[in-house]
């Protein structure tokens, strides 16, 4: 709109149309997953995961790793994938395990990228994961903000599950029955990877890496 057909609207007009504005922003901040353009080397990433169980997207500070890798979880844990996707898809609700090297960077980090600021609370569904497709959060005692588990609605009809881990914890606390997928963000001591492996083979799913070398 041009600024003379501004000057030309009533206050009323202008008061609906800032209204308006504002609630396309609203919408678009609570859809980011719907925005997500990927450039060429993490559409790579992707496309990969319809061939390989294991893959890793090692990249510098800032170059957009983590956020790939926050992006796809969102997509497979809702099932909304967008048309240039032609990477694994789930066609079902799903389980998910991730992490990072403890429960205060996984906040910091996959949690913030996946929900939206952890101190927050307003603004979760801010994240890969659209606010309306968070059913439910659970909270881990100890550390402010932490989420424990996330239940996510897929388009499916069924509800997604997501753990929040931490490296620091032990091999132990990334045992499960099964899983179908696991998002590693920075690299896991081996015993830890190793188990992560193990809880997919059941379901024969996936497990994504992505860390700063």
């Amino acid at each position: 709109m041009t600024p003379s057909m501004l000057a030309s609207l009533s206050s009323s007009e202008k008061l609906e149309l800032l209204q308006l504005l504002e609630e396309k922003e609203r919408r678009k901040k609570r859809n980011l997953l719907a925005s997500y353009k990927p450039y060429s080397k993490q559409v790579e990433f992707h496309t990969a995961g319809a061939a390989y169980r294991e893959r890793l997207f090692m990249a510098g500070n800032q170059l957009g790793k983590t956020l790939s890798g926050a992006a796809e979880a969102g997509m497979h844990l809702t099932g909304r994938y967008p048309d240039w996707w032609q990477g694994r898809r789930f066609d079902r609700a799903i389980t998910m395990l991730a992490g990072s090297e403890s429960y205060e960077l996984t906040r910091d980090g996959v949690q913030r990228l996946l929900i939206g600021p952890p101190l927050n609370e307003e603004d979760w569904g801010t994240g890969y994961i659209p606010k309306a497709a968070i059913l439910n959060t659970t909270r881990r005692a100890g550390v402010s903000g932490t989420l424990d588990s996330v239940t996510v609605r897929h388009v499916s009809g069924g509800a997604s599950t997501l753990l929040f881990k931490g490296y620091d914890q032990g091999r132990s606390k990334w045992q499960a029955n099964t899983v179908d997928y696991v998002w590693f963000d920075e690299e896991p001591p081996e015993d830890v990877y190793l188990e992560g492996i193990t809880r997919t083979n059941a379901t024969g799913g996936s497990v994504a890496v992505t860390f700063t070398p």
